[in-house]
Formats: C-alpha cells, sequence, structure tokens
C-alpha cells in the first residue's frame, strides 16, 4: 500500500466527479428533493416527519451512494480504465481505498447539506445535538460506499450493478427497524436484522431521536457501521478482478 498512489487515484476520480454534473445532482440533488417531499407529506404531524425524517437522513444518503458507487466501479473495469492501473504498481488495496477516500468525501459533502438542510429549512427537531446527527449520516454515506464497491465487484454490466439494489438494500430497509421495531420481529427477521449495517444505521439515529446525550448504543452502533465500512473495503480489494469475463 502507499498513500502516494491512494491519493492520486482518490484525486483522479474527485476530478471526473466535478466534471460529471449528473452525478453531481444524484450525490446533491436527490436527497434533499427526496427528504423535502418528506417534510411536505407529514406537513400536518411534524413529530412524525421528525421521527422518519432522522431516519430517513441515514438511509437516502445511504442508498444514492450505493447506487453511484457500485455503477462507477464497474465502469472503471468495463472501460478497461482498472486493467490498464493493475499493470502499473498500484495495488488493489491502494484503487479500492483511494476509491473509498474519493467517495467518502463526496458522502461527507452530501450527507452535510441534506443535515443543514433538515434542521435549518425544513425544521427537523431532534433532542440529540444536530452535528452528531450529522457526523451519524456521513458514516450511513460512507457505509453505503463501501457495500456498492464491494458488490461491483460480482456484477458484469451496469444493469447487474443495479439490481443489486433490491437484493442487498431493500431487504435491509424493511429489516432494519424503520418499519417496525426489531425486537417485535419473529425471531429469525430479528437474527437476519442483526446481521445487516443498516440496522446499526438506524438504530444509532433513533438513540439521538430519543435521548440529549449520546448513549452508549450509539456510540457502540457507529463503531459497528465503521467496522463494517473497513470490511466492505477489505473484501472489495479481496475480490477486485481486472475485467469483466
Amino acid at each position: 500500500m502507499s498513500l502516494r498512489l491512494t491519493f492520486g487515484t482518490a484525486g483522479r476520480i474527485l476530478r471526473q466527479l466535478r466534471h460529471d454534473r449528473r452525478t453531481i445532482a444524484l450525490i446533491l440533488v436527490v436527497p434533499t428533493v427526496l427528504l423535502t417531499l418528506l417534510r411536505y407529506l407529514y406537513d400536518d404531524n411534524p413529530f412524525l416527519f421528525d421521527r422518519v425524517g432522522l431516519i430517513m437522513l441515514g438511509v437516502f444518503p445511504l442508498v444514492i451512494m450505493f447506487l453511484l458507487t457500485s455503477v462507477a466501479m464497474l465502469r472503471e473495469r468495463t472501460s478497461g480504465t482498472l486493467e490498464r492501473l493493475l499493470t502499473t504498481p498500484i495495488g488493489k488495496v491502494d484503487i479500492l481505498l483511494g476509491y473509498g477516500l474519493a467517495f467518502a468525501v463526496a458522502a461527507a459533502v452530501q450527507a452535510t447539506i441534506v443535515s443543514a438542510l433538515a434542521y435549518w429549512l425544513l425544521g427537523l427537531d431532534t433532542l440529540g445535538p444536530a452535528w452528531l446527527v450529522a457526523v451519524i449520516a456521513v458514516g450511513n454515506s460512507v457505509l453505503g460506499m463501501a457495500l456498492g464497491l464491494l458488490v461491483s465487484a460480482f456484477a458484469d454490466s451496469e444493469f447487474q450493478a443495479v439490481q443489486f439494489m433490491p437484493a442487498v438494500v431493500l431487504p435491509q430497509v424493511l429489516l432494519c427497524g424503520l418499519l417496525q421495531p426489531r425486537d417485535r420481529m419473529p425471531g429469525w427477521m430479528e437474527a437476519i436484522s442483526d446481521v445487516m449495517p443498516m440496522s446499526y444505521a438506524v438504530q444509532a439515529l433513533t438513540e439521538l431521536g430519543a435521548h440529549t446525550d449520546p448513549t452508549g448504543t450509539m456510540w457502540r452502533d457507529l463503531a459497528i457501521i465503521v467496522a463494517c465500512v473497513i470490511v466492505a473495503l477489505l473484501l472489495g480489494a479481496a475480490t477486485l478482478r481486472r475485467r469483466t469475463a
């Protein structure tokens, strides 16, 4: 692993993102529009928006970053860019960490903007501090990025990359505790939920919505999110292929 090569890769990806207006819109505009729609959907029930909107601060960025990074990494392979890179001294870990660093920057900007919109313009009100909610939202965005990079190794086309959305993300949305508290689920569903990263992302935000000070459960959940990001990036490096078959 070389820090110079890692940061060089990250810089290249950030330059590409800067000139891709559609991708910038997907990262910054789409989650803000979705959250705004949610706010006016619950216009007559602001307390419900406080609960659901808080959770969606983590879910929307996670889903969008998952989709974006899975497709972007696949394009690197199908275009031959990845194969050319791997003929140089750069290693797979350098590539994955470079991608991770670049998209982590994008995720941080996304989550910060969405959180600022929620608190300052849409009137989101939580017991926990807004800055810590933003930190959790950034962590969720980075988690979506890491999962997207991981699953991209198993897709042979952009269509297949998109197909991983219902296979990987939607089950987590259903079982993360958003629709039904996890402790009220049947035992086998709760067991599945316990191994899904989004469950801890949602639980961390729920803890901030219910307590004025950070709780031990919230810090544990945040640590689990960080661990999932690291594991996903390492697995992504281990399964990274030069090109599709």
